[in-house]
């Protein structure tokens, strides 16, 4: 199997002869971009540099996927918040909340999808397509409507107000829903095979209950209105809601390395796959050879899905060190590196 189809088949816990090997979110350290010569925040505004650098999760790391969109910010900025698009030592970032109250109506721009922010990361896409496409899976990026949420209106306002005024949360973000189904449509019409849907719903700002109350329906919905096979990514310690994603249908969970991977198979049950888990800070920027053979080992032994970094990489990181956790993942399951 070519690796496209063993991580298409993974993401669906389908057969395949060894699990899939990648990432659903940024796979950047300033020395990758050195070694292709593409650089932030070229990377996130001009499509051809983008699209290189997405490419070395394939020629450099030996992933079985590329994902293009290496921040959190892309919809985001197509919808008013002003984004600074990085540099080799510092990821994207954005200073200040688009509205101040939950209760301002979001005009969401018509054309919005023509917007850099959107238009660079879809150009992106379509080369992928083209140079990779029978290869390897080629993998979008959007964010669910709570974290379009905090950007839209700060974390803080958004999280007191739905404490306080649940409904209208919940009109804000049916609202933010229409942003994130556009986008990944798009996404998907430019050659995307599967998305990762992001929504960072973690523990530390999210409570088991508010998920299941604001975002458990809406999951579901996403998963309705999109197209291909999803992967959810949340961070943080979410074994308390795993079973809640479960029931979404979504085909799949990115999760954190703080819920180990025994507990996730577990909580996942037959049908959810899974991705991920593996530590960036004890593995991808600290890991010693030992370190990252046993960490394989030990998702291999809970069957987890698609092996590879739990969240974002730190820009500070080795790529050596990722293509060596590629490299040692498939002579352990047998397959030729």
């Amino acid at each position: 199997m070519k690796p496209r189809d063993i991580f298409l088949a993974k993401l669906r816990r389908g057969a395949a002869p060894r699990p899939g090997i990648g990432s659903a979110t940024s796979i950047v350290t300033s020395d990758l971009m050195d070694k292709v010569g593409a650089f932030f925040p070229a990377a996130n505004t001009d499509a051809e540099t983008m699209a290189r650098l997405a490419g070395a999760g394939y020629t450099e790391l030996g992933f079985d996927n590329v994902m293009p969109l290496f921040s959190v910010w892309h919809e985001s900025c197509a919808i008013g918040c002003q984004v600074n698009w990085g540099d080799r030592q510092q990821m994207p970032n954005c200073g200040q909340a688009l509205l101040a109250d939950v209760h301002e109506l979001l005009s969401i721009p018509r054309d919005f999808l023509k917007h850099p922010a959107c238009a660079v990361p879809l150009a992106a896409l379509r080369l992928l397509k083209q140079r990779y496409g029978t290869e390897i899976a080629i993998v979008g990026k959007v964010f669910g409507p709570w974290t379009l949420g905090y950007h839209v209106y700060g974390i803080e306002n958004f999280l007191m107000a739905s404490l306080d005024e649940p409904d209208t949360v919940k009109k804000a973000m049916r609202r933010l829903m229409d942003v994130t189904v556009a986008f990944a449509r798009a996404q998907i019409d430019a050659g995307a095979d599967a998305l990762c849907v992001g929504d960072h719903c973690t523990r530390d700002l999210c409570s088991p209950d508010a998920y299941r109350d604001f975002l458990m329906e809406l999951h579901q919905e996403l998963h309705e209105r999109i197209a291909c096979p999803i992967m959810l990514h949340i961070c943080g310690d979410t074994s308390d809601r795993i079973p809640y994603i479960r029931s979404t249908g979504i085909e799949c969970f990115h999760f954190d390395s703080k819920v180990p991977a025994a507990t996730a198979r577990e909580l996942a049950g037959d049908q959810l796959a899974l991705m991920g888990g593996t530590s960036n800070l004890g593995v991808v920027l600290h890991g010693t050879p030992a370190a990252i053979t046993k960490d394989i080992e030990e998702k291999l032994a809970n069957k987890i899905d698609i092996l590879g970094p739990e969240c974002a990489v730190p820009l500070n990181a080795s790529y050596k060190n990722i293509r060596y956790f590629t490299d040692e993942a498939k002579r352990l399951c047998g397959a030729k590196a």
